[in-house]
């Protein structure tokens, strides 16, 4: 760390097999002064044996991996280093996969072959409170929350949530509901972390129900 540098910068750790897009991130990732490359690996298992060495204040997390995947790496880093920031690196915005990742925890996800200025923007988002939501992955949620009979979003939140769900803009969202956007963006964040909580408790239910425990 140089003496001059005031601000810490964030510490990101990326989990990615493939090597081109993984050396891709991490030149992204060493070249920006705001972050730094806590490490790089091509499965979760390693990481995760490297998490308090690595001590990662965000994670690109590949879904596809060998060995463990991309969504039981999420949850377990999620219970060892709940305040780490989890972002899916995906080729499909609106796969299965994706939804379940968020399930685990997972704040949000990258595209894999959006251009640089975007995949910073998105950490810069994620660091900053917010969490980008596309239209699929808004209508998965929106079924997931209809499933259970007492849903914990609050009014606000369902608002917000149809709202992506049926394609509006967060500018179009803030507007309707007479908030700002920033505020979007934190129920945005609110849903994603419920989502995480409500799965955790309907994974108990089914399991206690099947006697699994």
């Amino acid at each position: 760390m140089l003496p001059h540098n005031m601000h810490n910068p964030k510490r990101i750790t990326i989990v990615e097999d493939n090597p081109v897009i993984r050396e891709g991130f991490a030149e992204l990732i060493s070249a920006s002064p705001a972050y730094q490359l806590a490490g790089q690996y091509n499965n979760c298992e390693q990481a995760l044996k490297n998490l308090e060495t690595d001590q990662p204040d965000l994670v690109l997390m590949d879904i596809a991996l060998p060995g463990m995947d991309g969504i039981k790496g999420t949850a377990q880093l999620k219970k060892r280093r709940p305040h780490c920031v989890v972002l899916i690196i995906t080729v499909l915005e609106d796969s299965t996969k994706v939804f379940q990742s968020l399930c685990a925890g997972a704040g949000g996800y990258i595209i894999k072959n959006s251009d640089s200025t975007d995949i910073l923007k998105n950490i810069a988002e994620a660091f900053a409170g917010g969490a980008p939501m596309s239209l699929n992955i808004a209508k998965m949620v929106v079924q997931s929350f209809n499933r259970s009979p007492n849903s914990p979003l609050s009014a606000r939140e369902q608002e917000v949530l149809q709202g992506i769900a049926s394609g509006k803009s967060y500018s179009k969202i803030a507007l309707d509901l007479f908030i700002s956007k920033e505020t979007v963006r934190s129920h945005i964040k609110n849903i994603y972390q419920k989502l995480a909580v409500n799965s955790k408790s309907d994974a108990i239910k089914v399991a206690d129900a099947n006697k699994w425990l």
